[in-house]
């Protein structure tokens, strides 16, 4: 796809300019509004996710403001899952709640108690993630679609952590599909974008939000994303075959206290994503809680050598991070407890390095983290 690196277009005749202005499906006029190198990536995330139509955004949470503000007024309400992440929780209860809609949280792996709250009162959208940030806990969405739909609300998914490859919420009965495609999709590093796919009637709202707020995808970083694209397959396949070896590895060893990962059968929702994934396919994250707290994940993430020091995911890089000092630093520690997420926790998004190598960084990280923790246990000795 060429790279339409214009912000205006010119046209036969005033008509045909204000034809297209009003229509943005009709032509090109304006960048803001529609260019043909974002419209191509808006078409191809659509097929990808089987959606009837897409929309290329300037970053993931551009993505989901637009999703949650095309279906959102003053006094709606929304339920979300406790495990979610840090900016889209905050998004929730400090922009729209700043503007008068109510939010609502429930574990959203308990099907029981994600049917009590979305019935609670009238609800407008149901949000939930395929692969929790950063816990890695599995939405069931053909159920949680039917909690949503039996009371009138919109069923919205973020779909980053498992990408398209490896789950299609859309053919679960999702009814808007959002990703950051500065993760999988593009998958190097070097280019913030968002996606939104889902029905032609619904999309025409989201495309309209956009429009109205400016959250454009510029052309070459479309064009990026749609280069990511063309290898995704075989990019996600390699995550997902190295994460789900680290993830058995990891379990065995000393100082880890547990390890979730969707492909292992000792996850709490491996049922779950058995049925929604590709099979033999998991993805290339997960998580795993070390015995010593924040200090020792601290450490380890200070001892590795071949992981990149970043807070992102999804890329040809391996990156681990500490979650309640990166994605979900805005949580207050009971918010933290009630998601899942322990002062132990680290999140790997496992890259395309070989396996032999990321267990040799691995284990030399964890014997520091052993003595971090027996530093941290032992008894302060009394003068």
């Amino acid at each position: 796809m060429p790279i339409y690196q214009s912000a205006t277009f010119t046209t036969a005749d005033a008509r045909e300019l204000g034809d297209i202005t009003a229509d943005p499906r009709s032509g090109y006029s304006y960048s803001r509004i529609a260019n043909p190198t974002t419209s191509a990536l808006g078409a191809a995330y659509a097929e990808l996710a089987s959606g009837e139509a897409g929309v290329g955004f300037a970053s993931g949470m551009g993505a989901i403001h637009a999703a949650l503000a095309s279906q959102l007024k003053a006094g709606d309400r929304v339920v979300a899952p406790l495990a979610l992440y840090g900016s889209t929780r905050t998004q929730l209860v400090d922009t729209f709640a700043g503007f008068g809609v109510r939010v609502d949280f429930v574990d959203m792996t308990d099907n029981a108690a994600a049917a009590t709250a979305i019935a609670a009162a009238q609800t407008r959208v149901v949000y939930a993630e395929t692969i929790a940030n950063p816990t890695t806990v599995v939405t069931d969405h053909s159920t949680i679609a039917r909690f949503a739909h039996e009371h009138g609300a919109t069923y919205i998914v973020d779909n980053t952590f498992a990408s398209p490859y490896v789950c299609r919420p859309l053919e679960l009965g999702a009814d808007l599909v959002v990703e950051s495609a500065t993760k999988f999709l593009s998958g190097h590093s070097d280019v913030i974008a968002g996606v939104v796919a889902g029905r032609a009637d619904l999309m025409r709202q989201v495309q309209k939000v956009q429009i109205d707020t400016g959250a454009t995808i510029g052309p070459f970083d479309a064009f990026l994303v749609l280069r990511g694209i063309m290898t995704l397959a075989v990019r996600v396949e390699r995550h997902a075959r190295t994460a789900a070896a680290l993830a058995g590895w990891l379990e065995r060893q000393d100082g880890v206290q547990r390890v979730l990962y969707p492909g292992l059968p000792s996850h709490p929702q491996h049922d779950a994503a058995m049925r929604q994934f590709r099979p033999g396919v998991a993805g290339g994250m997960l998580a795993v809680e070390v015995v010593g707290g924040r200090e020792a994940g601290r450490a380890i993430i200070d001892t590795l050598t071949l992981t990149e020091l970043t807070a992102s995911l999804g890329s040809v890089h391996t990156m681990v991070v500490h979650p309640p000092s990166t994605s979900q630093r805005q949580m207050s520690d009971a918010e933290l407890a009630d998601a899942g997420i322990t002062p132990g926790l680290l999140r790997i998004s496992v890259g395309l390095e070989d396996l032999e190598d990321l267990q040799d960084d691995f284990a030399a990280a964890l014997a520091v983290a052993r003595d971090v923790a027996g530093a941290v246990e032992q008894p302060a000795v009394g003068v």
